[in-house]
């Protein structure tokens, strides 16, 4: 790898970009894992709990994972039509 800045200041500046993509949909997914888990817990361990609080607590969880994996495909998409090109 070579130590020229301007290459490498492009470089940054396009890995900062691709981490900046669907940043909403990963938090969101994060923020849905999240409260599922808490509604499984509390669907499980507490005897006051209503009956819908597992299916729903599963539902959420894998909710948060189908957005993680439509993130993934989604950047994946990103980078093969924009690789890094650094004469741009």
């Amino acid at each position: 790898m070579s130590d020229d800045p301007v290459l490498l200041a492009k470089r940054v500046a396009y890995v900062q970009t691709v981490r900046g993509l669907y940043r909403v949909e990963r938090l969101t997914g994060l923020a849905a894992c999240l409260v599922g888990a808490l509604v499984l817990i509390w669907g499980r361990m507490a005897p006051a709990a209503p009956a819908w609080a597992v299916p729903v607590g599963l539902v959420t969880i894998a909710a948060g994972w189908l957005l993680f994996a439509y993130v993934i495909l989604r950047r994946t998409r990103y980078v093969r039509a924009h690789p890094f090109d650094p004469q741009s």
